[in-house]
């Protein structure tokens, strides 16, 4: 099976729920906490060429988002959502899962499941 890399925030539960179904279904896995190691230009640009669905759902449009006094519609395309990101890397959504060549966000964590 592939290594499997999780962009995870231990405070986030849908963050720790995709944690849980990687461990019983004893999957290979990286950690990597985004908001510790905060995610290159690069690392953020392939998970965008491999993310199912829009690139603006990479962003999380929530209270730091608002008190920020951004509009989601400035974020819609690669360029916009990883200069966004590399400044505030805590609007990343989460989780991501990464396995070869397709990465989903994994919320709920249940939708991680499609990965196997």
């Amino acid at each position: 099976m592939e290594r499997i890399t999780l962009y995870h925030n231990p405070a986030c539960g849908n963050s720790r729920g995709a944690l849980e179904i990687l461990r019983r279904r004893n999957a290979d896995f990286d950690i990597i906490e985004y908001l510790k190691d905060h995610p290159t230009r690069e690392a953020l640009g392939k998970i965008i060429d491999i993310l199912d669905g829009p690139v603006a759902d990479l962003v999380r449009k929530d209270k730091r988002f608002k008190e920020l006094g951004l509009n989601p519609a400035d974020y819609a395309d690669r360029k916009s959502v990883v200069a966004l990101l590399l400044a505030h890397p805590e609007l990343m959504q989460r989780p991501v899962v990464i396995r070869g060549k397709r990465a989903i966000i994994a919320r709920p964590p249940e939708k991680l499941e499609a990965l196997f």
